[in-house]
Formats: structure tokens, C-alpha cells, sequence
């Protein structure tokens, strides 16, 4: 065999290639799905772009980081928590239309004055996509009066299910028990954000627990993924990519 197609079929096994993103120079991977191809594009610290079936997925949309208006419109938005990286009122007014459907927390559909509120643990389909919302919180590190960064019942992870393939957004969370106790994920973004979300051992030992098919280190802020890819070395069911999501 050709090399050059031996490689290939090694990607499709794996059921993952790596390309441009369609919008421009952003970095984006294609994960083949019972029910279509879905493209994740990269689009930088907590913020991912889905497309699949003709939908269009935006997570976390934060106009720092992307000139929006050059972006797909959004068929659904998912919104982990209220902190301005996170929930930004003036990209959403770039992104949505009349049909776009916004699932977030409760504190965000305060805020925003719109949008399905979504509580820890609940499920719900929106654009074909089962979605569930995990919670997402810290346990140790907290600002200095005590109260954690984010604490308890306020923010989301989500799980959505593509066709039989489903992919974590954990949100700004640690390795909370929830977390440790998913079921067949097949790609989970785990967030590395010192000192607001988890410490690379913190990420690993949640890696450990569920072990997603792929991982992604997202939101990771100055703190070096290589620190993870050492720590998970030995766990060869885990396969780790790092992309440009400081």
C-alpha cells in the first residue's frame, strides 16, 4: 500500500482527521459519527464550534477571540456559566437569529433575559442533539473570602450525543465526583485554568476515572498541557490532543 494512504486509513480507523476550519484559519478536527461527520473547530480558551447534520453548535462564544461575523449562525448555543469569557451578550446578538435555540444555566437566562435554563443532571434534545447538563463546580480552590470560584448549582458541563458518539464540555469545573462517575464518552474537553479550574493532576485523575476515547486539555490558560501528556503516558486507552485553547 501506498504510504501516504496508509496513513489515511490509520485516521479513519481512528475515526478523527485534522484539518483547517472551513472559516478560516482556525484549527479544527473531524470525528466520523454513526450519523455524520462532526467537525470541532478550535476557536480558543473555553470556546468550541460543532457543526454536524447541518447544524451548527456554539459553545461558550466569546467575540475576544474570533470575528463572529464571519462565523455560521447559530442553531444552538450552549452556555456554561455566567463569567464574561463565558457568557458574552454581544457575540450572542451576532450569532443567533430568531430560530437559534440557547441552552444555559439559570443565573445566564437571568442575565441574558432569554434562553432555556438548564439545571445539573437534567436532559433535553434541541436541534436533533440529546444534551445533558453535568454539573460543574470547584471543591478546593477557592477566591480569598472562601467561596469557590464556582461554586455548586451554578454552571453546566454538557454531554452531547452525535448519532452513538457522545462529547463532554465539562464547562469551568474540578474533577467533582459527577464527573468521575460519566459513562462512554468518547471525547471529553476538560478544562486546565489555574487557579479558577483544575491542576493537570486534577485532570488526569478524572481521565483516569472515565476515560474518554479522546481528550482535549481546553481553557488551559498558562499552564502547560505537556504536564498532562506525561502524567496520562501510561494510558493507552486515552488518546490526548492538544490544540491552541489557552
Amino acid at each position: 500500500m501506498n504510504p501516504k494512504n496508509c496513513v489515511l486509513l490509520c485516521y479513519l480507523i481512528l475515526g478523527v482527521t485534522q484539518q483547517m476550519s472551513a472559516a478560516g484559519n482556525l484549527q479544527a478536527d473531524t470525528i466520523l459519527t454513526s450519523s455524520g461527520n462532526l467537525i470541532i473547530t478550535f476557536i480558543g480558551h473555553g470556546t468550541l464550534m460543532m457543526q454536524h447534520a447541518g447544524k451548527t453548535i456554539h459553545v461558550d462564544p466569546w467575540g475576544k477571540l474570533a470575528d463572529y461575523a464571519t462565523l455560521p449562525k447559530a442553531d444552538l448555543v450552549l452556555i456554561t456559566h455566567h463569567h464574561g469569557d463565558h457568557l458574552d451578550k454581544a457575540t450572542l446578538s451576532t450569532i443567533c437569529t430568531d430560530k437559534t435555540v440557547i441552552l444555559l444555566t439559570k443565573t445566564c437566562a437571568k442575565e441574558l433575559g432569554k434562553g432555556i435554563a438548564m439545571a445539573n443532571g437534567e436532559r433535553r434534545t434541541e436541534s436533533g442533539i440529546l444534551v445533558e447538563a453535568v454539573p460543574a463546580y470547584n471543591i478546593v480552590h477557592k477566591r480569598p473570602d472562601g467561596t469557590p470560584f464556582h461554586p455548586k448549582g451554578e454552571g453546566n458541563g454538557y454531554i452531547l450525543t452525535f448519532g452513538k458518539t457522545r462529547v463532554y464540555v465539562a464547562g469551568d469545573t474540578e474533577n467533582t465526583p459527577e464527573m468521575k462517575a460519566l459513562k462512554n464518552v468518547d471525547v471529553a474537553f476538560l478544562p486546565m485554568n489555574l487557579p479558577y479550574t483544575m491542576t493537570p493532576e486534577m485532570v488526569a485523575d478524572a481521565a483516569r476515572a472515565f476515560r474518554p476515547r479522546i481528550l482535549y486539555p481546553y481553557h488551559y490558560g498558562e499552564t502547560s498541557p505537556d504536564l498532562l501528556v506525561n502524567l496520562l503516558k501510561d494510558l493507552k486507552a486515552v488518546e490526548i490532543r492538544v490544540r491552541n485553547m489557552h
